[in-house]
């Protein structure tokens, strides 16, 4: 069992489901290519504990393809991008982990 990402055109996760063993093949095809063209979008493997593609996969969430990793939408605008880890750093005593920025 393995996890899926589906992005729209502007690579923001649309819907996470839960698929076939990314190590098995549908009609010949890499379950990330199978699972791509039936639903006419992009499709990524993502991992509950971030083995693959630095964060797991959640609505709202973007895939960066030159980092090849899900990056949480961005908390406060004062927040830097962490690059080893992909999720923001911020020093806003109020921050609101649930609340997501206009």
């Amino acid at each position: 069992m393995a996890h899926y990402a589906f992005l729209n055109e502007n690579n923001i996760v649309t819907e996470v489901i839960t698929g076939i063993d990314e190590t098995e093949l549908i009609e010949g095809l890499a379950p990330e290519v199978w699972y791509g063209n039936f639903r006419g979008q992009v499709c990524k493997r993502t991992s509950y504990n971030a083995n693959i593609r630095k964060n797991y996969a959640g609505i709202g969430y973007t895939y960066d393809s030159v980092r090849d990793a899900f990056i949480p939408p961005k908390c406060h605008n004062e927040a830097t991008l962490n690059e080893d880890t992909c999720d923001w750093d911020c020093t806003n005593t109020e921050h609101n982990p649930l609340e997501i920025p206009e």
